[in-house]
């Protein structure tokens, strides 16, 4: 099968390029769309030189020349989203109209923040971050070199109401406004990233140095993503193009001291007359992590490697690419047994041995192979219309091995095969309206390669519909759609160890999701939002109809075939502020859940607690629940002191069943308070040497969690903590040419050990020495990272 699809996309790529070699017919006729202009100082009227000038939706960047002049070839005629960019100024929004030979220049102010940019997240086509009703958060690929974690989402967990949940280092998955698992969508150039999300611990398969840039839509958003998407939607950007007429390559290292994690990184993208592509490469390693607590906390270590990249074609009909990436990381598991003396024991392990420092996972560990590949279209019409459409495939291979004695035999092997597909139609811009109307969904396949078998093989197919639309009234922008799932699961009968397991059966879910938005600008300083929507998730195979032990969580757990679909109700307001010395966003929100789906404990027959050998067995069940917070970010930038910046970021969530349980109305998994503080001094142009040079240090508030789901001893209460960290960095000019970037930094200064109340090594084995229980977090951390750029010009 998988090589069947292979097979098929490439095929059909590769016959539309060819087919493509020689202008369109209708497009003959037609006269090439092209755009040209300079851009300039708004005060000085001065050329702003390697400015750049942006096509969302056409996936199109160029950069001006030393003169500030740009010019654009082979563009489609119609109305489209532009972002003009440069560094120290505030980029422009808006939208250009392409009528054959077209002249538009720009003028850029002088702006110490940049409080705008273009989304493309939960919208059908490019739009105005202000002008959305939903909460987006846009993280940059300057803030992402810049973040000093072990992974990727470590810089994402400081978007207020942002959390991770983790396993260690090198397993973590997004937790948005109290909702993680398969209550969140990950997108990886607009592919739905489909692996085992549904377990403690798996992670998402993409690696750090690869991602571009990151949108994090924090709300329900079912109505462009169908099921799993209440919570909110995860948008990796892995692959972005380059000018045209450009060949640009990067080489970069990062090095971390506290477990001597060494990572590397090479890519070369290049555009010659609209053929673009990117080609990349990316391995890490580590070892065992320490605290002051713990020490070097046994088998957190872990090696990963990633290559991938596209091919693609940019005409003036759209453009077709073809992407691919194939991840593999191998992962030790930390169970924290210790012995006597209280140090990290573990089956085949022997204390001293040359395994101490090694970067092999010993046993129990996993490895996660994911492959992926897509094709990604975009056709544009002499009227203004589009057709996007994308087909994708992927296969995630999770082997989990834990038997000494075999050490290559996995014991659980889940092989999951997705097929991704999308396609969507863009009416042409009348009388102010921008509607879509599309069609996306999946079908999958799910097998057991192992003797043991947690979840049944199965089969999933869902299909959904919508319809989007938005228009902007004087001042006023209002948008919103609706939508119609449909998904069909089927659990197939299925062995362990030559017995039958699970017996097949068959569910059939439906749903209606809905939004409807505004975003009102007061003036230019003041923008008020308002959004509510409708989504709703799907329960997932092993909600439905697991059968085992869940590693890790010590609790034997049993499905439920009747359980419903969970339905989401939100509303959210907002409050963005911008003036010349303050940028104020508050963002408050609730979220009412009709049938959240979670486990309690079965009992049996006398009464008691039911139980299989010496674990207890839960059941999946489901209730009403309540979630509400407050998201709040404060910029204070005094003028004329441009260069700093007082930033904070506060974020609360509070998630309350309707009827306790187990005398507990808490939800799981809920992040406590946090403020994050942040002083930056940035001097973009000021150092002819040292551009792009700033020094910040922070203070991470984490207060402390005690509204926790205490039912069947689930949870505990997590004390506060703070956190100081640091970074300096800089990108290195000689010869008026950017030459290097280098960047410092340092976590956890004062080498606090500490606990995150989402840190699944929280619920470790006691130490019988000191008596704390579970394992805790990562101690100071030294986080050194170079990257050399090299970029060529074609005439």
């Amino acid at each position: 099968m998988q090589k069947k699809i292979l097979g098929l996309i490439v095929l059909q790529w590769f016959i539309f390029i060819i087919g493509n070699a020689a202008p369109v017919t209708y497009k003959e006729a037609a006269p090439a769309g092209s755009l040209k202009g300079v851009v300039t100082d708004d005060a000085t009227g001065l050329p702003l030189p390697e400015a750049t000038i942006s096509f969302p939706d056409l996936k199109i960047d160029v950069t001006a020349d030393k003169n500030g002049v740009y010019f654009i070839r082979s563009l489609p005629n119609g109305r489209y989203t532009v972002s003009v960019s440069f560094v120290g100024y505030r980029s422009f929004v808006g939208v250009v109209v392409i009528n054959g030979e077209t002249t538009q220049d720009f003028k850029l102010k002088v702006s110490v923040v940049e409080n705008d940019a273009v989304v493309v997240t939960g919208v059908s086509a490019s739009t105005q971050l202000k002008h959305m009703p939903t909460h987006i958060s846009v993280l940059s690929q300057k803030e992402l070199q810049q973040s000093s974690g072990t992974g990727l989402l470590d810089a994402v967990a400081k978007v207020p109401g942002v959390a991770i949940i983790t396993t260690g280092p090198a397993i973590a998955k997004p937790s948005i406004r109290g909702l993680g698992y398969n209550r969140v969508v990950t997108l990886n150039d607009g592919v739905r990233q489909e692996g085992q999300q549904w377990g403690d611990e798996h992670g998402i398969e993409i690696d750090e140095y690869s991602a571009q840039k990151i949108e994090v839509l924090r709300g329900p958003a079912s109505l462009m993503y169908g099921s799993d998407a209440i919570g909110g939607v995860l948008n990796i950007l892995t692959n972005v193009p380059v000018p045209e007429n450009t060949v640009k390559a990067n080489l970069s290292g990062s090095l971390n001291n506290n477990n001597n994690m060494q990572g590397g990184y090479a890519n070369v993208a290049g555009n010659i007359n609209g053929f673009n592509w990117n080609a990349y490469g990316s391995v890490k390693g580590a070892g065992d992590y320490n605290n002051k607590y713990d020490g070097n906390v046994l088998n957190s270590r872990f090696k990963e490697k990633n290559v991938g990249g596209y091919l693609g074609l940019n005409k003036q009909w759209g453009y077709t690419h073809l992407v691919i990436s194939n991840f593999d990381q191998h992962l030790g598991l930390v169970e924290g047994e210790r012995d006597d003396e209280g140090h990290f024991i573990l089956d085949g392990y022997e204390p001293g041995s040359k395994q101490t420092n090694s970067k092999s996972p010993l046993i129990p560990n996993q490895r996660i192979q994911h492959f992926k590949i897509a094709l990604d279209n975009n056709f544009t019409f002499d009227n203004g219309s589009r057709i996007t459409a994308l087909v994708g495939f992927q296969r995630n291979q999770r082997k989990e091995f834990g038997d000494v004695a075999n050490p290559n035999d996995p014991e659980a092997y889940f092989d999951l095969k997705t097929i991704n597909y999308s396609a969507a139609y863009h009416w042409p811009v009348m009388n102010g309206w921008k509607t879509s109307f599309g069609v996306n969904g999946m079908s999958q396949q799910n097998s057991n390669r192992a003797d043991e078998a947690l979840i049944p093989d199965y089969r999933l197919f869902d299909i959904g519909v919508y319809g989007y639309t938005s228009k902007t009234v004087n001042r006023t922008t209002i948008s919103g759609g609706l939508r119609f799932d449909n998904r069909n699961i089927s659990s197939k009968l299925t062995y362990e160890d030559g017995e039958e397991k699970f017996q097949p059966f068959t569910r059939s879910l439906s749903s209606v999701s809905g939004s409807i938005g505004l975003a009102h600008d007061f003036n230019e300083h003041i923008t008020l939002k308002a959004n509510a929507s409708k989504g709703f998730r799907a329960p997932n195979m092993a909600e439905l109809a697991a059968n085992g032990v869940h590693e890790g969580t010590f609790r034997y757990e049993i499905g439920n075939r009747e359980l419903k679909s969970e339905d989401s109700y939100s509303f959210d307001l907002g409050l963005d502020v911008n003036t010349q010395h303050v940028s104020l966003n508050v963002s408050p929100y609730i979220n009412h859940i009709n049938n959240y789906i979670y486990y309690q404990k079965l009992q049996n027959s006398a009464g008691a607690d039911s139980s299989i050998g010496d674990l207890y067995v839960y059941k999946f069940t489901q209730q009403s629940a309540n979630l509400y917070g407050v998201e709040a970010t404060l910029d204070i930038h005094p003028h004329p002191l441009d260069w700093l910046h007082f930033e904070n970021s506060f974020s609360w969530t509070r998630g309350v069943f309707t009827n306790a349980v187990d005398g507990s109305d808490n939800l799981p998994l809920i992040a406590p308070l946090r403020l994050l503080t942040e002083l930056r001094a940035e001097f973009p142009s000021q150092l002819k040497a040292f551009r792009n040079f700033y020094a910040k240090a922070e203070m991470d508030n984490v207060g402390a969690q005690n509204q926790y789901f205490s039912g069947y001893g689930t949870e505990t209460a997590t004390p506060a903590y703070t956190l100081f960290n640091a970074g300096i960095g800089s990108d290195i000019y000689w010869g008026g040419t950017k030459r290097a970037t280098v960047i410092l930094a340092i976590n956890n200064i004062g080498d606090v050990a500490y606990q995150q109340h989402l840190s699944r090594l929280k619920y470790a084995p006691e130490n019988p020495v000191t008596g704390r229980t579970g394992v805790f977090n990562m101690g100071r951390n030294f986080t050194a990272r170079l990257i050399l750029p090299f970029a060529w010009k074609i005439k």
